[in-house]
């Protein structure tokens, strides 16, 4: 079999890697012309008889840089991919990486705060995508694998790459795709020295809606490469610094999970939990640090050093009011349906619903850490072959503080023993994805501080830490004469990953009514502020906006409590409380740790041939991996003790032979019910994978690619931290019949276990075909790509309801005590002194748990793309251009939700069927404009309200606008706006009549400069 010309085929691989590491993108910073060449393929341009053998030669300018030479990266590339670069740091335009990569054919993003931060690849979440950061695995603050890419500044990034089929070589983890990010390379810098400075001012033009948000922000980057002794060491330095405000006005819609009869038709309607509105503002924070040490002392051996850390601290406050709807106790009038589902209607508060209207000033700060540390070697040992080791760090810090801080409405506030107003009621009425129409009968004593009282406050924080080492030996052998294979690859590697997350928890008072044991705080004028709404919702009431900290201060004088992680006094199983009070055992048992090890191995052979006359390139190969996954768990083993003669009941406590222990939690209380366990589940993987490219024509190609691939569950999901927790009922007597009426006639046992070590990754048989035309006469190419996921099985999250938990093993109680109170919340007492109780027997709910499905289903899909810079226009036109794709994914992979009442199928997380981005742009002299439109239609994506949900995202279009212009060579101007039309996101619950979430972010408007030097 005749070889096809390996070298010059070759040659252009080498051009990919080199322009890969150098990138060169948006010229807006530097006039000159980038030439996409190598020395050897101009050497062989000029030789006789070769010139048509060359690779072309293209020159251009501008963003029509990063477009060409993406194409480039992406058609010399062995396997399915996209690709982003930046002529130097500093050079992407972008607030962060997933706004950058939304841009690339087949990639969508979920915004949140309006701003990109999940991506999504082929209709597949960003729990489906697996990421690096220099060709190695990073762990995420996310508590997840999903991760969040506005993490990482977009001007520390050199070159990214989204790579949709994967080779044996590649780390395995991404069922959707696997994004590589690349930081600089010094030596590979194509000059001796470069300095970048990138200053920007911002603005968003909805923060003066909301009351003490920032209006103003701003952006700065620094950054120097470098190269030292004859071009033997290489220096690499970047910062990079984003303060913006975040700011937002929403409706959020909570979940239905109530039924009622409300028509009296005979059958139960589902009732919504209530909604919110809410001003939210705040500011984030965001400082990233970039390090490289290169040095080859000889041109056969290269030592990188390199370091990346990003710290994003976000403040953000949430205010307005909290809408609780009351559930099945209410009384609801003029109800109005949409099929079974109660949309609207009036809801007045009735001795057993607590329906309220909760005055919210909520206050989140959450600080995020990441950092990656690595060192490489790479060594060509001989003519042939070429060793490489490396080995790194990767670490991720979360803190995430939540606290919340509830306002009820009294009677008179300033009474010796102020009184809860129960006379509420709430008129509202749903319209879909426009805001709905509310009414409260509270509304004037809204604003009133004779009236507003603090109630609650509540503080809930969620720390969590991953950390992962690696070390990876790779080994190439290249064939001087083959007539199929240019190389052979062979490598291993190993990860060590440790993932914690502690849980704690502060509450004092109650959200629902004035409590008599922790009364509620009277406000002053120095606490508070009258809050109006402005724009579309100018037609609700106004509010008190309530200072957090003088609010504390004045409620706490000796000193805010701080959170901690307790069993709390009312957790069965404590020997040395009080015998009363809250239970707050979840957060002792969502505490622990998750153990993660994986060996891998692989080889890959490299093909370079000829097949019925056609070119051929690729890779053909197999990855083994063998995973160790554990998790810390408290088991319960806590056992009745019976009465020998009665043979009741007489106490229940933990067997120490099932090795119950004595387990002291932060505020010194002792539970004996639960043994320490380590759960562990060890599994293997062989992974095959080939790669395909034919060189139809000198312009043509067209690629095939087929591998197994695996998606190893959220590593959050892997802890195991079952828990049962029994419904809290509350009892007053009633004053004038003298009768004790209770909230609920029953106390409610729930569970979950929705988290397991034993979870395995999700599976999925892959297939891709593309055929790709780059333009002959002017610069540019049109791809057209089908794929086909055949998803083995996935995790699938189901409910048991009722669930038997005592024949399934649990320990839970035949009845609670209650404490009894008068219609004020004042306590009741016995004759002796003691406090009146009542027994309310339990009631058996619903268990949810998480299984590996072996049912799967099909992901499959088309791609459109369509790049050209249009030289051959006359004069100053010649610098037009557009760049366009189209993706089309579907599934038949559905699963349940019950968030809007009835069962109803939703899509896989992250998928839209179709999915438009375009960028027009044109470039004159030193002038340079672009317009970029992202548009997806409807998809699937978590919602965090009360609590998180999974809910329906209405289509959105997303336009951002940019211009620049050089001054001179060095020193340039910017106008950005993202953001353009001030696009909303708005969800539902299964149908649009539903609400789920309509909320503005409002534009973001840069100006700035850029030097280089």
């Amino acid at each position: 079999m005749t070889r096809f010309k390996p070298n010059l085929i070759t040659a252009a691989l080498l051009a990919s890697c080199s322009t890969l590491m150098t990138g060169g993108v948006f010229a807006q910073q530097s006039n000159e012309e980038v030439t996409i060449t190598s020395t050897e393929q101009e050497q062989r341009a000029n030789e006789p008889g070769e010139n048509d053998q060359g690779l072309e030669r293209i020159e251009v300018r501008g963003f029509a840089t990063s477009l060409i030479q993406s194409l480039n990266q992406k058609r010399f590339s062995d396997t399915v991919s996209e690709q982003i670069s930046a002529d130097d740091l500093g050079g992407l335009p972008d607030v962060s990486m997933a706004d950058a990569l939304t841009r690339l054919p087949g990639i969508s993003a979920v915004r949140t705060g309006g701003q990109a931060a999940e991506i999504n690849i082929r209709g597949m979440s960003g729990d489906f995508v697996f990421s690096t950061l220099n060709g190695r695995e990073q762990v995420s603050t996310s508590g997840s694998r999903s991760i969040e890419f506005d993490q990482y500044p977009s001007e520390l990034i050199s070159s990214a790459a989204v790579y949709k089929s994967p080779k044996a070589s590649l780390i395995e983890g991404g069922v959707a795709g696997s994004v590589e990010l690349q930081t600089a390379s010094p030596l590979n810098n194509d000059k001796q020295h470069t300095f970048n400075v990138n200053a920007r001012g911002m603005f968003n033009d909805r923060a003066g809606e909301v009351s003490d948000a920032e209006e103003f922000g701003h952006r700065l980057s620094f950054s120097y490469q470098g190269k030292y002794l004859n071009d033997t060491l290489g220096v690499a330095l970047g910062y990079a610094r984003l303060f913006q405000p975040s700011v937002s006005t929403q409706f959020v819609g909570l979940a239905y999970n109530a039924t009622k009869d409300v028509d009296n038709d005979g059958d139960e309607e589902f009732l919504s939990e209530g909604f919110e509105f809410q001003h939210k503002g705040g500011e984030e924070t965001r400082d990233g640090y970039m390090g490289a040490i290169e040095w080859a002392p000889v041109d056969t051996f290269t030592l990188k050093a390199d370091a990346f850390f990003s710290k994003f601290d976000s403040e953000e406050f949430a205010r307005g009011f909290r809408v609780k709807l009351g559930g099945a106790s209410a009384a609801v009038a003029n109800p109005i349906l949409n099929d079974n589902a109660v949309i609207g209607g009036t809801f007045n508060r009735t001795s057993q619903s607590f329906t309220r209207v909760e005055l919210v000033n909520d206050d989140n700060q959450d600080y995020d850490e990441v950092a990656s540390f690595g060192i490489n070697a790479d060594w060509q040992a001989t003519d042939n072959l070429t060793l490489a080791f490396d080995v790194s760090q990767s670490i991720a810090k979360s803190n995430f503080r939540n606290g919340l801080l509830w306002a009820l409405v009294g009677e008179d506030a300033n009474a010796e023993l102020p009184a809860f107003d129960s006379d509420i009621s709430i008129s509202y009425l749903l319209h879909g994805l426009d805001l709905p129409d509310v009414g409260f009968s509270q509304a004037d004593a809204f604003t009133d501080l004779d009236k507003v009282m603090v109630t609650k406050y509540g503080i809930y924080p969620y720390e969590n830490e991953d950390e992962l080492n690696a070390y990876r030996f790779d080994l190439t052998y290249d064939f001087d004469d083959n007539a199929f294979l240019s190389s052979v690859e062979f490598g291993a590697r190993y990860s060590d990953r440790e993932y914690s997350n502690d849980r704690s928890v502060f509450e004092y008072g109650s959200d629902s009514s004035f409590s008599a044991s922790q009364p509620p705080l009277r406000l002053t004028d120095d606490m508070v502020e009258v809050v109006d709404w402005e724009g579309d919702f100018s037609y609700l009431p106004s509010y008190l906006s309530i200072d957090l900290n003088s609010a504390l201060n004045a409620w706490f004088p000796s000193g805010i409590p701080q959170p901690v992680k307790t069993w709390g006094a009312g957790s069965p199983g404590v020997i040395n409380g009080p015998g009363e009070g809250p239970n707050t055992s979840w957060t002792m048992l969502e505490s622990g740790k998750v153990f993660e090890k994986v060996t891998a191995a692989y080889v890959m052979a490299n093909i370079d041939t000829e097949l019925f006359g056609l070119p051929v390139t690729g890779n053909v190969g197999v990855r083994m991996v063998e995973t160790e996954q554990s998790s810390t768990v408290l088991q319960d083993v806590s056992e009745d003790i019976i009465d020998p003669e009665t043979g009741e009941v007489i106490d229940t406590r933990g067997n120490p032979a099932n090795g119950a222990q004595y387990i002291t939690d932060d505020a010194g209380l002792v539970n004996d019910f639960y043994r320490p366990a380590l759960l562990t589940d060890k599994y293997r993987d062989y992974l095959p994978s080939i790669n395909l490219n034919f060189k139809l024509t000198d312009s043509e190609q067209l690629r095939f690619a087929a591998a197994k691939v695996l998606g190893r569950a959220p590593i959050n999901r892997l802890f195991a931290n079952a828990t049962v927790r029994v419904e809290d009922v509350q009892a007053f007597r009633d004053q004038d019949t003298g009768e004790i009426v209770l909230s609920k006639p029953t106390a409610i046992i729930s569970g979950s276990a929705t988290n397991s070590p034993y979870l395995r990754p999700f599976y999925a048989d892959q297939y891709d075909i593309s055929y790709e035309k780059y333009f002959e006469d002017t610069d540019g190419a049109f791809v057209a790509a089908v794929f086909y996921k055949d998803i083995k099985s996935f995790i699938n999250t189901f409910k048991e309801d009722p669930f038997d938990f005592t024949g399934n093993g649990f320990t839970v109680p035949r009845e609670i005590t209650v404490l009894v109170t008068d219609e004020e919340g004042e306590p009741l007492f016995n004759d002796d002194g003691s406090r009146l109780s009542v027994q309310v027997p339990t009631e058996n709910g619903g268990y949810e748990t998480a299984v590996n499905n072996d049912k799967g289903g099909y992901i499959r899909g088309a791609e459109l793309s369509y790049t050209q810079i249009y030289s051959f226009l006359p004069d100053m036109w010649s610098g037009l251009g557009m760049s366009a794709s189209y993706s089309y994914t579907e599934s038949e992979i559905q699963t349940q939700t019950t968030l809007g009442g009835a069962s109803v199928e939703q899509t896989l997380p992250g998928l839209s069927e179709n999915v438009v981005a375009a960028t027009v742009f044109w470039e004159y002299e030193d002038f340079e404009t672009r317009l970029s439109v992202r548009w997806r239609d409807a998809f699937v994506s978590k919602q965090v309200a009360v609590n998180e949900q999974v809910v329906n995202f209405d289509s959105e279009t997303v336009i951002d606008y940019q211009a620049s212009y050089n001054i001179n060579e060095n020193l340039g101007m910017l106008f950005q706006v993202n953001n353009l039309t001030d696009e909303p996101t708005k969800s539902y619950f299964g149908s649009e009549a539903q609400t789920g979430t309509i909320q503005y972010f409002g534009r973001q408007i840069f100006l700035g400069v850029t030097y280089s030097l």
